[in-house]
């Protein structure tokens, strides 16, 4: 008895490990070679129903058996292999919505999120390893793949992006003379193979690989203040909410972003008190070391301590950009601001950004893929002596400024308000857009 009850046992064990430990790997994309991302559109033959929109961005639709395959937990693993691109380059993965049983679709219109962002090391292509990986956990995109309304409304397609130049490699590295392809790029999505059904999920595309600066109109809220507010309408109230954010700095050489960590900040409605404060990089770039077998990078001949690292490297060139994700709770129905700060950065020369990406994702009465009322607005000049002038596309209908005592100052609807009958010091500017969004902006007179 004692040997039949422990048999069984082993049995129920063994069947419970294999069911944990079944999993559906799909790999979408296998070797895929990357381009010139300044040059024309090559001509080159891709794989059976591969897109290639552009040079350094590939996409491929998942099928209705590849989603039913899935279960309740998603990573997505990548493999960058090289070829005639020494330098570090960011790289993605972005998930688009597009219409039902299309063939094509329009990259830059559709619905989109990032899944996932990386830096390639500086590689040679000559020297091993000759590849580095990366893996993301996303389990939360599982949701999305089971989702019946969002099946119904969209089909999903999987895009693979890296940008590279093989300019430098053409003359530095042996085999490149001539030569315009710069990486391979490998996806594969991996999942558990357990029965789920997800609902009732309500997703944002809120950024999409927008860049933030302080010296273009549009890059951010005011021309010299690195921040950009992202104003949403929520229809109804969202169960479960989060965000998930990914930003990293990039350009304006070694006087600028890319190489000076600065301290950032998070706020979404209060925008007095952040809700989240990080600055990017590494304890260490030194694990990812072995990837680097170009002489040209950034690493050096010899090892260097944390506190070198972490004095100059926001990012390690062969590695993960972090997927922040900010759990919300409940968010209700009406107005809400979503803001990210960097106010100390540094832009060299003009050159360098910050591509920022958000979305929303929870649950609610409102099902699928919801279109979110926003706005895009930048002022400038601020501070200024004279005018105050608000770009923006979209419909306002009334604009109105407040002193610090909050008695009104100034209300009309024009873009441009003259600010020279105004005493020094500062003001809140209160902007009303046509589609009801009310945002608040801080303006200082000189």
């Amino acid at each position: 008895m004692k040997k039949s009850l422990l048999f069984l046992l082993l049995l129920i064990f063994n069947l419970i490990t294999l069911e944990s430990s079944a999993q559906t790997t799909l790999t979408v994309f296998d070797e895929i070679r990357f381009y010139d991302g300044y040059a024309g559109v090559v001509n080159q033959p891709v794989p059976n129903g591969v897109i290639r929109h552009r040079n350094d961005l590939y996409a491929k639709k998942l099928s209705a058996a590849e989603l039913l395959a899935f279960g309740s937990t998603m990573s997505l693993n990548i493999t960058i292999k090289a070829d005639c691109d020494n330098y570090d380059r960011i790289g993605n993965v972005n998930l688009a919505f597009a219409p039902k049983d299309a063939t094509n679709y329009d990259t830059n219109t559709v619905p989109k999120i990032e899944l996932a962002r990386f830096i390639t090391p500086f590689m040679n292509k000559n020297i091993a390893p000759f590849q580095v990986p990366y893996v993301f956990n996303v389990d939360n995109i599982a949701k999305i793949f089971k989702d019946p309304q969002l099946i119904a409304a969209y089909d999903f397609w999987i895009e693979l992006q890296v940008f590279g130049v093989p300019y430098a490699a053409q003359t530095q590295v042996a085999g490149c003379a001539g030569i315009n392809s710069v990486f391979f790029g490998t996806l594969t999505l991996v999942s558990n193979s357990s029965t789920f059904t997800s609902s009732n999920n309500f997703l944002f595309p809120l950024n999409f690989q927008k860049y933030m600066n302080n010296y273009q109109a549009g890059a951010s809220d005011a021309i010299g203040q690195t921040v950009r507010t992202i104003s949403v309408n929520l229809p109804d109230d969202i169960d479960n909410a989060s965000f998930y954010l990914i930003t990293s700095n990039h350009g304006a050489n070694s006087g600028g972003e890319e190489y000076n960590r600065r301290w950032h900040y998070i706020y979404f409605d209060n925008l007095i008190t952040p809700i989240l404060t990080y600055k990017p990089g590494e304890t260490s770039c030194e694990p990812y070391r072995v990837y680097n077998t170009q002489g040209n990078g950034i690493y050096g001949t010899t090892p260097r301590t944390d506190a070198v690292w972490q004095s100059f490297s926001n990012w390690c060139p062969g590695y993960n950009i972090p997927i922040r994700k900010l759990d919300m709770g409940i968010i209700t129905a009406g107005n809400h601001n979503f803001r990210i700060s960097v106010p100390t950065a540094v832009f060299a020369g003009g050159e360098g950004y910050f591509p920022i990406s958000l979305y929303m994702q929870g649950t609610g009465s409102s099902l699928g893929l919801e279109s979110p009322t926003y706005v895009e607005y930048s002022i400038f000049q601020n501070p200024s002596s004279d005018f105050i002038t608000i770009d923006t596309n979209d419909e306002i209908n009334a604009i109105t400024v407040f002193n610090t005592l909050g008695q009104k100052v100034y209300q009309g609807n024009e873009k441009q308000i003259s600010t020279s009958n105004f005493s020094q010091g500062l003001y809140v500017l209160q902007i009303e857009f046509e589609n009801k969004i009310v945002v608040k902006e801080k303006i200082l007179k000189n």
